[in-house]
């Protein structure tokens, strides 16, 4: 009969160990989830600040560049710098499409942050009334 208690012991221990490293496995997944999202938060704003900063510079770089090629000693230039001239167009002509591709991605980026950032804040709304639920309904 000893011997019978020491086995349920043992078969009781076993399974009490078994559910804490099983929810202990369960909050680490969870943490490392939390974790995930919020390294994301971090990552979206310095993507908000890329988007942002090439909202402000390519409309300045396309207008620099417009002006130069609109103003009136631009085509003398070209005329008596031949070499100079040549490079100075196509240098002018990148940065008008590179700044022009610049404004059209970080206008979409900007837009997709902002959709991103309403969807996280809803996600954590009712990650938050899940944690109360949980707490009032396990007393902690």
């Amino acid at each position: 009969m000893y011997d019978n208690r020491e086995e349920h012991k043992i078969a009781d221990s076993k399974e009490v160990h078994e559910e804490t490293t099983s929810t202990v496995a369960r909050n680490n997944i969870l943490t490392l989830m939390d974790n995930f999202i919020e390294q994301i938060f971090q990552i979206r704003r310095t993507l908000l600040g890329v988007s942002i900063c090439a909202l402000i510079l390519s409309p300045i770089a396309i207008g620099l560049s417009i002006f130069l090629i609109r103003h009136p000693s631009f085509f003398s230039i070209l005329e008596i710098q031949s070499d100079f001239g040549i490079i100075l167009g196509f240098l002018l002509a990148a940065i008008i499409s590179i700044s022009s591709i610049w404004l059209i991605t970080g206008t979409r980026q900007y837009r997709k942050i902002g959709s991103w950032n309403s969807r996280y804040k809803e996600f954590m709304s009712e990650k938050e009334q899940m944690d109360r639920k949980l707490a009032s309904k396990y007393g902690y």
